[in-house]
């Protein structure tokens, strides 16, 4: 399947990481901000469905390859018959892990592939365990980790250090993630508390130099071009809801 293969074959552990991290995005898309759309296209009366992730952050739902064997490791096949079947985060939550497991397949495939030595393989794996797998980002157990090394560095501050605050560079600061004081005093705890703050869509880490809204529902934190939505138009948003809570009520 040429769209699966993307296109190009990455030949460094570098490359590798860069393919493995746009298809997880992608992925990560149709399981969150997507999730309406992907839900109709998984029909159990079709045929066997699988997810793919494509390097350029996209997804699609499709028939598996033809070709035996196939180009690419082959994500999970038949997702679209357990939707009816099953809770409907249970069931994205199970559709999640068997994607961690393909990009794993794959991005080791490249470096099978292109003959990676140990140390090779070793950064590559690091790179990729530094991201949150799917599973973590769709069940929310991301943002529950971070909150939890958020509360503990919190416990180890001194009791006069200063609280993280909404950035005033933002047109709306209420809908930012807090970055840190510019006071001394517990600076590096800051950093790695909003450092690690998550985004809902492609579960990313925050950045100062991004515009990111949080969901009054949820509260979950995004990245404003993961939801299409600019710091113009959150001047207006009275309460944002994201695109998961938006198709949750849309259902009740």
């Amino acid at each position: 399947m040429d769209g699966v293969a993307g296109g190009y074959n990455p030949r460094t552990p570098e490359e590798v990481f860069g393919d493995f991290r746009g298809r997880r995005a992608g992925i990560v898309k149709a399981l969150t901000t997507d999730v309406e759309k992907f839900y109709q296209l998984c029909d159990p009366e079709k045929e066997n469905l699988c997810l793919y992730g494509l390097p350029n952050e996209t997804w699609e739902v499709n028939l598996p390859a033809e070709e035996v064997p196939p180009e690419l490791p082959e994500p999970a096949l038949g997702i679209n018959f357990a939707r009816d079947g099953m809770d409907e985060k249970d069931w994205l939550s199970l559709v999640a892990v068997h994607s961690d497991a393909w990009l794993l397949a794959v991005a080791f495939y490249f470096g099978a592939r292109f003959g990676f030595d140990k140390e090779s393989r070793k950064r590559l794996f690091h790179m990729i365990n530094g991201l949150p797998t799917i599973y973590e980002v769709v069940t929310g157990i991301a943002k529950k980790q971070t909150k939890d090394k958020a509360r503990s560095n919190g416990r180890s501050n001194k009791s006069g250090s200063k609280q993280l605050r909404p950035s005033e560079s933002h047109a709306k600061p209420s809908k930012m993630p807090p970055p840190k004081d510019e006071d001394s005093e517990g600076e590096d705890e800051a950093e790695e508390e909003h450092g690690n703050t998550l985004c809902g869509a492609c579960g990313d880490n925050y950045a100062n130099d991004e515009f990111w809204i949080c969901c009054d529902l949820c509260e979950k934190w995004f990245h404003g071009k993961c939801v299409k939505i600019t710091p113009a138009r959150a001047e207006h948003i009275k309460q944002y809801k994201c695109p998961a809570c938006s198709t949750k009520r849309a259902r009740a």
